[in-house]
């Protein structure tokens, strides 16, 4: 099932990790061994979370790399549902 209106996992970065920790995105793009464009890209929700960049959060922050990627994948599908009428697809069925 999908949660209605997901949040990009940008916010999440910086209201739960950034925000409680004190950390700029200059800081926190440091630490993560990134660019603070990269890092700012994602927290703006202009980029989404890589599984490269979802392993570097989770050594960073002490989560799993999974949780980041199940997010952003929450996220994109939530997304794409948006647009479901509007995609031309005939139903297939075995006869």
């Amino acid at each position: 099932m999908l949660m209605h209106n997901p949040p990009h996992p940008g916010i999440i970065i910086k209201e739960l990790c950034l925000v409680p920790l004190g950390l700029s995105v200059t800081e926190a793009a440091k630490a993560l061994g990134v660019s603070r464009k990269t890092l700012s890209s994602i927290i703006n929700g202009k980029s989404g979370i890589s599984p490269e960049m979802a392993i570097r959060l989770s050594i960073a922050f002490n989560t799993s790399s999974e949780s980041w990627l199940n997010q952003q994948t929450q996220y994109d599908l939530w997304q794409a549902e948006q647009h479901r009428h509007e995609l031309h697809v005939i139903r297939l069925s075995l006869a």
